[in-house]
């Protein structure tokens, strides 16, 4: 049997779906970006006034609110399959947040502490460990898979292309699954 690229895709996000549960009462609300926004802010020490904090806070409450506006529902909360689908939604409608750049620069924002423009394997693993709790041995291949022309570091542009994968791809492995809650 043949997996679709949907099929995939569909699975990628359901895994989202379970990690970003923080109370896995079955939906999402926003206190579950919320809390995935604060997991970040901890994890790195950012004040709330600094603006990486306040951009996680911003790109996480835009995006919950495109979720709600592509799922069409009037409560303020998400069941997985509303969550799949809006997903699915807000990832090509890029007329109003272009989600999967979005997330990438944000996220790597926080993840390069030193600001050189780079993640090196040691901002990896900080980011592996205090924000996804992950101590998995093979978790670290991710940066391999990452940094896509060797040079020790994944860039911006190689992060936001995995992130885009992540959303876009067929690839039930596409390493942008690291930064929505499963590695």
């Amino acid at each position: 049997m043949t997996t679709t690229a949907q099929d995939v895709i569909t699975a990628k996000l359901e895994r989202s779906f379970d990690a970003f549960d923080a109370n896995h009462d079955g939906y999402l609300d926003w206190t579950d970006y919320q809390n995935l926004a604060d997991r970040y802010i901890q994890a790195y020490k950012l004040g709330k006034d600094d603006r990486r904090a306040r951009a996680l806070h911003a790109f996480y409450q835009t995006f919950w609110l495109e979720l709600l506006r592509h799922a069409g529902v009037s409560a303020d909360r998400l069941t997985k399959d509303q969550f799949v689908t809006a997903n699915r939604l807000a990832s090509v409608d890029t007329s109003r947040l272009n989600l999967a750049d979005g997330a990438g620069h944000v996220i790597f924002d926080v993840i390069d502490i030193d600001e050189d423009n780079g993640i090196s394997r040691d901002e990896f693993a900080r980011f592996l460990r205090d924000v996804w709790k992950s101590g998995a041995p093979d978790a670290m291949d991710a940066f391999t898979k990452l940094d896509i022309d060797g040079d020790g570091e994944i860039s911006r542009m190689e992060f936001v292309r995995a992130v885009r994968e992540y959303f876009l791809s067929d690839n039930p492995d596409a390493p942008g699954s690291l930064f929505f809650g499963h590695v």
